[in-house]
């Protein structure tokens, strides 16, 4: 269960650190980089809290690939959630 838990932590930490990334440099939604950063947060701490004393080879695999399954999925879903959230124009007042 540690090895499942280690890799989602780490898979959410990278996703979000994608999707953070993704909207700072494309000039995202504010409402999305705040709720991606302190995702990004959240996931850190997890991911942490997680690691055994001693860890295996198992939980260093679930650690080190849950990167980049992380950083994929960040790329895939970013422009679904611009959707979703709403890109806003800026007012021309």
């Amino acid at each position: 269960m540690n090895v499942l838990l280690q890799f989602a932590s780490t898979f959410a930490q990278t996703l979000f650190l994608g999707l953070t990334l993704i909207n700072f440099v494309s000039g995202g939604p504010r409402l999305l980089s705040l709720l991606t950063s302190i995702s990004l947060g959240a996931a850190a701490l997890t991911a942490f809290g997680f690691w055994p004393s001693s860890p295996h080879g198992l939980e260093f695999a679930a650690y080190l690939l849950g990167g980049p399954f992380g950083i994929l999925t960040s790329i895939a879903i970013h422009p679904l959630m611009v959707r979703a959230l709403g890109r806003r124009k800026p007012s021309t007042h």
